[in-house]
């Protein structure tokens, strides 16, 4: 079993700048993928970036490219997504993903999910 524990969501303002933190333990081995997903009150839950562990390869949401940026720390075990120029449509509770295969795109596709933080963005 993998449990992930994520970390990092708050109350901004547009155009502030947060950090999402998940650190993944348990049986990781099989894990090569990991990524992050997004889920607003009354929507379904969506995709937002993905990042494959051994090379750093990454795809993002169109929305999103050139505003956030996943990266995996290997040596601390954790997978960040670091948000920039955040706007009132990216509240939402954010989900940190593991999946044993690429791509982590699809909800249906993911083996584990976190427990989810909130991020807010106010106008």
């Amino acid at each position: 079993q993998v449990a992930l524990v994520e970390s990092g969501g708050g109350l901004v303002q547009t155009g502030d700048s947060l950090r999402l933190s998940c650190a993944p333990s348990g049986r990781t081995a099989g894990i090569t993928v990991m990524a992050w997903f997004r889920q607003a009150p009354g929507n379904e839950r969506e995709f937002v970036a993905t990042i494959r562990r051994s090379t750093g390869y990454t795809y993002y949401k169109t929305a999103v490219k050139g505003r956030f940026t996943i990266s995996s720390d290997n040596a601390k075990n954790t997978v960040d997504l670091q948000m920039n120029n955040l706007e009132p449509e990216d509240t939402a509770t954010y989900y940190c993903a593991a999946c044993r295969g690429w791509p982590c795109s699809g909800v249906g596709g993911v083996d584990y999910w976190g427990q989810g933080t909130q991020v807010t963005v106010t106008s």
